[in-house]
């Protein structure tokens, strides 16, 4: 009987810290978006006082998808909270080489983008949207503030942005955690599992047993274990960290395409070169198919080909989508209550109530899916890895 009590407190803990982080991710939201609205004003008036114009500044209306856009969007510096109107964030650098040189700075000297330096600037409109570039015409106002429409030029970019920094985050969490594992196993053999060793274990023998021996077979899957464990680990836990709503979490890293796309990348070509004769020749020749599909024209081997490139391609797009769908429901929740404020106070905060609630709800539902698009993608990996390695019968 105490031991069901304990489980129902713990389970309740649990609940009780999922939910205030859900919320506290909902006040950040809106402290952001508040301060955003303040900043906008005061450069504006700062503005018209420096150029002796009336001072008539017009409340600049709520713009709900912007906000989101920038919440999942990837940046060069990484902000933290803002303290007294000024934001707190961690410029990370800026690495760009351009015509034979290379230029490395903090991303601190662009002021959120409001400055140059060294003739790059940060786009805030266009098609370059958000991307660092080479302005050719020197056409400024004021030595830095840069001026629209200046012609631009962009520089290989290799900076270390947000998602990138958040990459490194949960690259270093993953070794530390499996190399601590694997020590405790060392110095623990033959014994019953403790601690970290104890939670994780269970999961990688379901990895094993359920998704690596049932997909790829018995005899082939041990060489493909240490992909498909990394790649369900760092899905699953850039996946939680993107629910985070304070440093080091709060990256979209799973909701950026680039990323899953890389991933995808990395499954397509294991596939290709593990793949034997049998695979291949079910690509180029099927076998039970009828000539007049294979010659003149190689209808079948067009569309076989066709397949192996879009399966990676769905799994970088499910992948994608379903994270980044989460995070845009989520904030969509939350600016409800901008969107009703702006238009009467006591409508904001009555659809305050309804929309920190739904967000809530849809947080906890983003927890169940990131466990799940991590153990989908992972699973038609080694679907793909057993067709590949396949014998034939």
């Amino acid at each position: 009987m105490n031991r069901i009590h304990y489980l129902k407190i713990v389970y309740f803990l649990k609940a009780f810290v999922i939910s205030f982080l859900l919320f506290f991710n909902s006040l950040i939201f809106a402290s952001d978006n508040s301060n955003k609205t303040h900043g906008n004003k005061n450069d504006t008036i700062s503005r018209e006082h420096s150029e002796d114009w009336p001072l008539k500044v017009e409340e600049e209306e709520y713009n709900a998808g912007k906000q989101i856009i920038e919440h999942i969007v990837d940046s060069y510096d990484w902000h933290i909270m803002d303290i007294g109107g000024h934001a707190v964030s961690i410029h990370l650098p800026v690495i760009l080489w351009y015509n034979g040189r290379l230029s490395i700075f903090c991303s601190g000297k662009f002021e959120h983008g409001n400055v140059s330096y060294k003739g790059f600037k940060i786009v805030s409109e266009g098609p370059n949207k958000g991307k660092i570039v080479k302005i050719l015409e020197e056409d400024f106002v004021h030595g830095d503030v840069i001026e629209e429409g200046a012609n631009e030029d962009l520089p290989l970019d290799f900076s270390i942005t947000k998602n990138v920094f958040s990459i490194f985050i949960s690259m270093i969490i993953i070794c530390w955690i499996f190399i601590s594992i694997a020590k405790t196993y060392k110095k623990r053999k033959g014994k019953a599992p403790k601690g970290l060793q104890s939670l994780l274990e269970p999961i990688i023998l379901f990895i094993r047993d359920d998704i690596a021996k049932l997909a790829i077979g018995e005899k082939k899957y041990e060489k493909f274990m240490p992909y498909l464990l990394t790649l369900f680990f760092f899905i699953f836990l850039n996946n939680l960290l993107g629910l985070v709503p304070f440093f080091p979490g709060g990256a979209n890293v799973t909701g950026n395409i680039a990323v899953t796309g890389v991933l995808a990348l990395f499954t397509l070509i294991i596939t290709f070169f593990s793949g034997n004769k049998n695979y291949w020749t079910h690509i180029i020749n099927t076998p039970g198919v009828p000539w007049w599909l294979k010659f003149p024209v190689p209808l079948m081997p067009i569309i076989e080909l066709t397949g192996i490139i879009t399966k990676p391609f769905v799994l970088m797009v499910r992948l994608f989508a379903n994270i980044t769908a989460g995070h845009i429901i989520v904030l969509g929740f939350v600016s409800l209550i901008f969107i009703f404020g702006n238009i009467n106070i006591a409508m904001g905060y009555g659809v305050s109530i309804v929309s920190v609630l739904f967000a809530i709800f849809m947080g906890l539902l983003e927890l169940l899916v990131a466990l799940i698009q991590a153990y989908v993608f992972t699973l038609l990996s080694a679907l793909y890895f057993g067709m590949a390695t396949e014998e034939n019968h």
